[in-house]
């Protein structure tokens, strides 16, 4: 087998149906069946089973589907570990990066980064930070840009801190929150139980949820047009500037901040493209 023929298996897995598959594959689906078929001759056993409720895997079929994972990091090591024997910056450095942070900071920390490195490539996956949490800790990708603390025992570095906040068009009584309308979007479960607990902190009633959004920029834009009150991080609002903004506390009083983390695992600073980014973020953060 090769890494091509891994990769059918695990997206195959992923999406349980052949036309998906052979879609994200970029190949036709009678090339995708034909391979399978391939694999099946090549260990022997029948991997899948079609049927009404699409793919099923036998039980063959599904540890060979679930050894993909393993086997493509292998593949992938190993490639990296080649090119860092020349001891050039070349390759594809893989990222996991929260949503927040690639929409308003990743583009022109990767140009000013690729300005410096012009051979190396980027594989960048975007997500909520508990997503990427996972990411880092299976090393799915190099190096992991996260919101909020989730105990990460091996290397990370702290870039920024930004408090959470009470933004609205006009000026509130905070202590009639409970009555006016709000505005909720979608959020990673870290910054939203932050939220519920500073509410259950102060009030015993539950908010008073108006308009429910899947992003916090299309919240963002629901406020700055009076449509409610929103909470959330204060670097969201910052470049607004007709907006009345709140810095939640806790009940003795101290800002309630949000951190923004760098992980990644120690033993990857041994390629070259891995030390260099870390170091390029750190000195881009600590000035």
């Amino acid at each position: 087998m090769d890494e091509r023929d891994w990769m059918v298996l695990q997206t195959l897995y992923k999406e349980k149906n052949m036309t998906k598959a052979a879609q994200l594959l970029y190949i036709s689906q009678p090339a995708l069946t034909n391979r399978l078929q391939q694999l099946e001759k090549e260990f022997g056993v029948q991997i899948v089973n079609r049927g009404r409720r699409g793919v099923q895997f036998t039980p063959q079929g599904e540890y060979l589907a679930k050894s993909a994972h393993e086997m493509l990091l292998a593949i992938q090591k190993i490639k990296e570990n080649v090119l860092n024997m020349e001891d050039q910056m070349v390759g594809t450095l893989r990222l996991g990066v929260s949503n927040f942070f690639t929409d308003y900071m990743l583009p022109d920390l990767l140009k000013r980064f690729k300005d410096q490195y012009p051979d190396i490539e980027f594989k960048v996956t975007t997500n909520f930070s508990s997503h990427i949490a996972h990411l880092i800790y299976n090393q799915d990708v190099h190096i992991g840009i996260i919101k909020g603390d989730y105990n990460w025992k091996d290397q990370e570095h702290l870039l920024f801190e930004e408090t959470i906040c009470i933004a609205s068009k006009e000026k509130i009584d905070i202590h009639n929150l409970p009555n006016l309308p709000r505005i909720d979007y979608h959020t990673d479960s870290s910054l939203k139980n932050s939220i519920d607990k500073w509410w259950s902190e102060h009030f015993n009633q539950p908010p008073l949820i108006s308009i429910e959004v899947d992003k916090v920029d299309t919240c963002k834009k629901m406020v700055m047009n009076g449509l409610g009150y929103a909470i959330l991080p204060s670097l969201i609002v910052k470049d607004v500037n007709d907006l009345y903004i709140t810095t939640l506390t806790s009940i003795d009083g101290k800002p309630i901040v949000r951190k923004t983390w760098m992980i990644y695992h120690k033993d990857s600073l041994n390629l070259n493209i891995v030390k260099a980014f870390v170091d390029f973020v750190e000195k881009e953060y600590k000035e």
